[in-house]
């Protein structure tokens, strides 16, 4: 009977969110409230609930706080002379340019935002490939690339749920991938030189806009948050965050903290400004933090009413031993793909859960799941999704049709998870 109402969550779940029929804040917590009743349980759930809730407040503080930390700094113009920079060091030749797209984006997405990363780099280059006559399907692609491998860092959205729904720190679930996704990063810029080199088949002569102005005009209604006599000290205190982050010296939600009152302070002394710029990024930090806090209602009442304890006894019934004795691996294999198929919060909070109990009935690691999930699963995979707005964001701003970026990207962001997959096989991240 758990073993059922279990799995009708998982499917309302998914049959609500992706049909858009509810908000995932309202799914994950009214779906396991009304099949926890219809298993029995009464004030029960009320523990779970709690007790769910309080498994991912950390995760909800860091990520809140990381929102603020790094939208404070790309107000204060922090990453401007380093744009700048690249967009120089592009010159004309495609080849060039594309290592310096991919470049710009991976360093923008430090954020952690898909919408951010598209709104800075596509307005930055557009005009340069435009005027080179290079396709934009190849400036579409590149930034995804990009853009899909850095949100596996421990900040970005699929890594936070994964280690919500895990119930681990993120350094944990994270720090052990770092090598892999370093190869990966190194794929992607592989990968934008080979585009970049096709591209010289389709230069067309025309004058070159300077990127100078680009950067004048993209950044002219940001000029006066802007603080150049802070870029050092803003830089160094990423490193610092980014450092401490890795190392584990300190907890990620008191690292920025921290770090989020220092930017703020030493940028925007000011204490309207600093309500202004808080107020500026609150909404993509409530978002976030209100479906952290719902997915610990959904997996506290699933954990404690023992419904994924079922499911996974029941699974490991119809598994065949080939493939639950290699289910990590299986994960990674098909994780981007599943990126069109399900959601971050359906996949990671509905079905992650699942396929971790279920690894450790074969002797495996829920662990290993989870960061083999992590190597596609709305990372490399969600810029090509058509369950995110940040795809239609990205299509929108460079103006190539969804179908035509998925047959170019798709095969390439699949190219880049399997090479982290087999670097993290090899060096014993998770097992074969």
């Amino acid at each position: 009977m758990l073993a059922f109402l279990g799995l009708l969550t998982i499917v309302l779940l998914l049959l609500l969110v992706m049909t858009k029929t509810v908000s995932p804040v309202v799914a994950l917590i009214m779906v396991p409230v009304t099949t926890g009743l219809l298993a029995g349980f009464t004030s029960e759930l009320l523990a779970f609930m709690t007790e769910g809730i309080q498994s991912i407040a950390t995760t909800s503080v860091m990520f809140v706080f990381a929102i603020l930390f790094f939208g404070t700094l790309m107000d204060a113009g922090t990453f401007r002379p380093l744009i700048a920079y690249l967009l120089k060091l592009a010159g004309n030749d495609p080849a060039r340019i594309t290592v310096v797209t991919a470049l710009l984006a991976m360093l923008v997405h430090l954020d952690g935002s898909g919408a951010v990363t598209f709104l800075v780099t596509v307005p930055a280059l557009l005009p340069l490939y435009d005027s080179l006559g290079m396709r934009r399907t190849t400036l579409a692609t590149t930034v995804a690339l990009a853009a899909g491998t850095m949100n596996i860092l421990p900040w970005g959205g699929p890594t936070i749920r994964a280690a919500t729904a895990l119930e681990v720190p993120v350094t944990e679930l994270f720090n052990p991938l770092l090598i892999p996704v370093v190869c990966g990063l190194l794929t992607v810029m592989i990968i934008a030189f080979v585009l970049g080199v096709k591209e010289r088949t389709y230069l067309q002569a025309a004058r070159i806009i300077t990127r100078e102005k680009t950067i004048q005009e993209s950044a002219e209604s940001f000029r006066e948050l802007e603080r150049p006599r802070l870029v050092g000290v803003n830089l160094l205190l990423v490193v610092a965050a980014i450092t401490l982050l890795i190392a584990g010296i300190a907890p990620p939600h008191v690292i920025f903290m921290i770090a989020f009152a220092l930017a703020i302070t030493l940028n925007y002394p000011d204490l309207k400004i600093q309500r202004e710029r808080i107020d500026a990024h609150a909404k993509a930090a409530l978002l976030m933090a209100s479906i952290l806090f719902a997915a610990g209602c959904f997996t506290g009442i699933l954990k404690g009413s023992g419904m994924i304890k079922a499911m996974a006894e029941a699974a490991v019934t119809y598994i065949p031993a080939v493939v639950g004795n290699h289910l990590a691996v299986v994960t990674g294999v098909v994780s981007m793909p599943a990126s069109l198929l399900f959601d971050p919060d359906s996949f990671y909070f509905g079905i992650l859960p699942l396929l971790g109990t279920t690894a450790t009935h074969f002797q495996g690691d829920a662990l290993e799941v989870g960061r083999a999930a992590i190597l596609g699963q709305m990372t490399t995979g969600f810029p090509i999704s058509p369950l995110t707005g940040a795809t239609f964001l990205l299509i929108g701003l460079t103006g190539v049709d969804l179908g035509d970026h998925q047959r170019k990207t798709i095969p390439l962001a699949f190219l880049v998870t399997l090479v982290m997959l087999t670097v993290a096989i090899l060096l014993g991240t998770i097992s074969w």
